[in-house]
Formats: structure tokens, sequence, C-alpha cells
């Protein structure tokens, strides 16, 4: 048996009607007379309303989200601070789920960046977060630690 050779069972594929062979296979064919519908290429798109403006463009149009938008974030340094402050804590440990534990950032980002705005007077120690040169910096004079590797991202 070779594939070219395959072929259905005999009588088990019907072959379809041919119509519009002139007068034994019917006039118009099943689509009835005149109009649009009736001739060759003849379709009415899905969104046509008879002429009434659609409703896809009566609807206002909205903006552009990237969708790596909505997994990533920037981490201002005051944000930190506040909660350092709010809750008296000392020789701190930042990475992902302490951002998540204290609702800095939403529960759906993957992905955070620490950003140098405001002031930060503890000691920090950052753990698989991206930060910009003059965090690193800041966290360095202060005497915390910067751990550059990406943890459980």
């Amino acid at each position: 048996m070779r594939l070219n050779t395959l072929k259905p069972d005999a009588g088990s594929k019907k072959s379809a009607r041919r119509v519009g062979r002139g007068h034994t296979r019917g006039k118009t064919c099943g689509r009835g007379h005149k109009g649009q519908k009736s001739r060759s290429g003849g379709k009415v798109h899905a969104s046509f309303e008879g002429g009434q403006m659609p409703l896809q463009r009566r609807l206002p149009k909205t903006g552009f989200v990237a969708r790596s938008s909505l997994s990533h974030e920037e981490v201002p340094l005051y944000k930190i601070a506040s909660i350092i402050k709010r809750h008296a804590l000392k020789d701190v440990k930042v990475d992902l789920t302490f951002l998540h534990n204290y609702g800095i950032i939403k529960s759906s980002t993957k992905t955070a960046k620490l950003i140098l705005s405001g002031e930060l007077t503890t000691v920090i120690h950052v753990h698989g977060l991206p930060a910009t040169k003059g965090v690193i910096a800041l966290i360095e004079k202060l005497g915390g630690s910067f751990n550059r590797e990406l943890v459980g991202v």
C-alpha cells in the first residue's frame, strides 16, 4: 500500500450535486431571484447592517496598552522608604515578594525595577531586582548590598 494509491471505499463519498447546468438542474439553483446574494461572488460581509452605521464604527476608539507593561512596574525608592518608616523595619531584604506583600506593586506584576526618587536613610539589601545606577550607588553608600542576580523571574 502506498499513499498515492489510497482511495475511499466505493459508495462512501457521494458526489456533490452540480447545479446551474441548464433546465434540468434548476434555473436559479436555490439562490432565489435577483439580488446581490443570487449573483456569483455576491456576499454581504458580517458587519454590514443594511446601510446603518455598523456597531464597530459607532463605538469610540480606545487606546493601546502593551501587554508587557501589564507585568512590569517601576518602583520609586520613596515608596520603600515609607513602608520601612510605617512598619519600623530595620535591615530590610527587598525583593519581589517584599514588594508584593506590602502592596507596593500589583500581584500580577512579574518584574519590577527600582528607580531613584525620594530619600532613603535605612540600610536595605536588594535581591533579584534591577535598578538604576543612582539607586545602586545610594544603597551601597548607606552600607546595604545589591545582588544583581534575578531570582524567581
